[in-house]
């Protein structure tokens, strides 16, 4: 993103810019809309959506009402929810470290929860809290640990945050916490094994909307934060000297887009495990087909990363059924290819 580009989006008018908000409100919103409704009826088993809402049948007789609200509804929704936040996550990072590369994992956290999973797994935790049962809680817990840890590190005191040290010790962190899992599996079992590398795959099996209702206060909270950044980040992906003398506060932007990132990819993985490419195949799709104005281009993304990811999932539910791929598997098939193209092109 160039000086003038940037000039552009922040002083543009705002007729034109909350118009092409709503159409693209409107073009991605109604994508993912259409994702969400036609994702749960199709499947290895055909159902009836007129028989789904038959409220002359009862429900524990209509297996079609079962298929649809306790199968296919909850994992839609998931994967809407978490495709949203991983691309929304990817569109801040990039912004933050100023690199089209970045991803939602790249800072550490997904590994973090990826280690407190598979401690989880091994350990044969039994202790959940409320609805949280023990591997998630456990992800939760050890994702929100390394974010406090990598925070602690790039932050210094009434000064914007080291982005080479946030970044430097994301990459760190992924290294050796992937050797603390590999560690891990070396000792386990074959069935806890296996429970580990199915874990890390990512998968939308969520069994229900307990889940997702679990999460939701931290999804929110992160909504509002990306809320607050996109005028903020227009100017802070050109340099910080450029966003300083436009009167934007760097620290304050940098630790909003920092703790939002943070809260959404634990999330995330705490629902559905590490699902990869999703956070930087979709801001590049978006912002090829919107331009680079944050304003547009996050909640474009937020959008589209709902409907992408519910779309590979029904790639993983039926390409193969009565077979189910995990879904990290589809994204990363995609992403792979993509994030070589990425790099040729940037080279």
């Amino acid at each position: 993103m160039t000086s003038s580009t940037v000039a552009t989006a922040v002083d543009g008018g705002l007729r034109p810019i909350r118009l092409r908000l709503a159409l693209t409100l409107v073009g991605y919103g109604t994508l993912a809309l259409l994702a969400c409704v036609l994702a749960p009826l199709v499947g290895s088993t055909s159902i009836s959506l007129s028989r789904v809402f038959d409220r002359s049948i009862p429900f524990a007789d209509n297996v079609d009402a079962q298929i649809f609200f306790l199968a296919r509804l909850p994992r839609v929704l998931a994967g809407a929810t978490v495709g949203a936040m991983l691309a929304s996550a990817g569109v801040v990072l990039q912004a933050l470290l100023r690199n089209p590369l970045a991803t939602p994992f790249t800072l550490g956290v997904s590994s973090g929860a990826a280690l407190g999973a598979v401690l989880a797994i091994t350990g044969g935790a039994t202790a959940g809290l409320g609805p949280l049962s023990p591997v998630p809680l456990s992800s939760l817990a050890v994702a929100c640990l390394v974010s406090a840890i990598i925070y602690a590190l790039a932050s210094r005191p009434g000064r914007p945050m080291s982005t080479n040290v946030l970044l430097l010790a994301g990459v760190t962190l992924n290294a050796f916490i992937s050797a603390l899992i590999l560690l891990v599996q070396y000792f386990a079992d074959f069935a806890e094994t296996y429970r580990m590398l199915r874990w890390l795959m990512g998968d939308l099996d969520v069994g229900g909307f307990l889940p997702i209702v679990t999460v939701l206060p931290l999804f929110v909270v992160a909504c509002v934060l990306f809320a607050t950044l996109p005028s903020s980040l227009n100017l802070l992906s050109v340099g910080t000297e450029t966003a300083t003398t436009r009167g934007v506060s760097v620290a304050r932007t940098q630790r909003l887009a920092f703790v939002s990132t943070a809260l959404a990819t634990s999330a995330a993985v705490t629902v559905a495990g590490p699902i990869g490419f999703v956070g930087i195949v979709v801001p590049h799709l978006v912002r090829l087909m919107t331009g680079v104005d944050h304003r547009i281009v996050l909640p474009a993304s937020a959008l589209f990363g709902a409907a992408f990811l519910v779309g590979c999932d029904l790639v993983a539910r039926t390409v193969l059924a009565p077979v189910e791929l995990p879904v990290g598997v589809v994204t990363a098939i995609i992403g792979g290819p993509f994030f070589l193209w990425l790099l040729v092109r940037r080279a």
